[in-house]
């Protein structure tokens, strides 16, 4: 067997592992401390919460990742791993996005701060030289200068982050379709022979295991059932667009040019993406800002139609597992921009002719604020 799968398999299993002996702990500490998410109207849970969960993500994912590559290193008689500037960079955006989340998790931490602190580890990637400089022809467009690219890479940076902290609103839904983004990407850096950010991957993939068992399975009444709060939700989302960055970042000093790198990326995070667009502009249609809560995101679309949580879970990863298979085989047919208008217009048309008039069959209405 491969070398390189077998590193990745013990950085998974061992973050598996870990995340089993880090959450009932975080679980007794929050019962201790009464951590807890408390319901309100813009929630679909009715009891209070543990919303520490996200707290395990990065022990686990470091200490999978350097046992990993320790058998990795020993396996190649000591072979020394070299680490680059920009992976210093990305180390401390990542443990400020960390302990942020965990602030506002426990104090609270007001959202204009922690939009300015999303821009300032974003901002982290480009001074490293670390930019999006090509959309490999999407709209026409391919090499970008660096003043088109760096401010380009904050927004995406930014908006991903955002993305998966704001679908994180039913059990399970964030984690998995990061799970599934996560296994594309791992696909694409294991393909392209970039070990160290595939084993990374293997080691953030299996703490999310633990994870879900807990947030989808777990008892309220036993005190084991947690969510995984801004910790978890940002140091996601933060991880997910460094490594969108990162694969579509054409340097053939690192891997040869891939017309479908930014394709690839997209697909993998398509709802989280589509859905975000989609509110805001259903926000702006109905005169509201573009921050103004409500209950307009897939899941709440779900449910209102009718569906249960577990049941909405499953549609949603299924309309993403949908999306990354139709995507998979129109790469090979049309260029980018058409596959993306097409998976645009399925988007619209889902919404408006399939969920829409469930939702009005259900006596309720398709856009509801809180």
């Amino acid at each position: 067997m491969n070398i390189y799968i077998v590193v990745s398999l013990i950085a998974f299993c061992l973050s598996i592992t870990c995340g089993f002996i880090f959450i009932p702990r975080i679980l007794n500490f929050c019962k201790n401390r009464n951590l807890y998410d408390i319901p309100d109207s813009r929630k679909v849970h009715k009891r209070a919460i543990p919303r520490l969960g996200g707290v395990s993500f990065l022990p686990s994912m470091l200490a999978a990742t350097i046992v990993a590559l320790f058998v990795w290193s020993y396996a190649y008689n000591g072979k020394k791993i070299q680490i680059s500037p920009w992976t210093i960079f990305f180390a401390v955006g990542l443990a400020v996005i960390y302990t942020t989340g965990l602030i506002d998790d426990i104090f609270g931490v007001k959202a204009k701060k922690k939009f300015i602190i999303q821009i300032f580890v974003s901002c982290l990637l480009p001074i490293s030289w670390l930019f999006i400089n090509n959309l490999y022809g999407f709209m026409g467009i391919y090499e970008l200068p660096f003043w088109v690219g760096v401010p380009l890479t904050v927004f995406i940076l930014v908006f991903i982050m955002n993305a998966i902290n704001l679908i994180d609103g039913i059990d399970g839904l964030s984690a998995s379709l990061s799970f599934i983004a996560l296994g594309g990407f791992f696909y694409c850096f294991f393909v392209e022979k970039m070990w160290i950010y595939a084993i990374l991957i293997a080691g953030l993939m299996g703490v999310l295991v633990p994870f879900l068992y807990y947030n989808i399975f777990g008892k309220q009444e036993k005190n084991r059932k947690i969510f995984m709060g801004d910790s978890g939700s940002l140091t996601l989302g933060y991880i997910l667009g460094v490594l969108l960055v990162k694969f579509c970042m054409d340097n053939p000093n690192v891997m040869a040019y891939r017309k479908g790198s930014i394709f690839l990326s997209v697909t993998l995070l398509i709802i989280p993406i589509f859905d975000v667009c989609r509110v805001v502009i259903v926000r702006m249609l109905h005169g509201y800002g573009i921050f103004h809560p409500d209950k307009n995101h897939i899941h709440h679309k779900f449910m209102r139609a009718g569906l249960t949580q577990h049941q909405a879970l499953i549609a949603i990863l299924a309309f993403a597992i949908a999306f990354i298979i139709l995507n998979t085989v129109l790469f090979n047919w049309l260029n980018f921009t058409v596959t993306i208008l097409i998976d645009i217009a399925i988007f619209t048309l889902f919404n408006l002719l399939v969920l829409n008039p469930f939702i009005k069959r259900n006596n309720k209405q398709p856009f509801q604020e809180v």
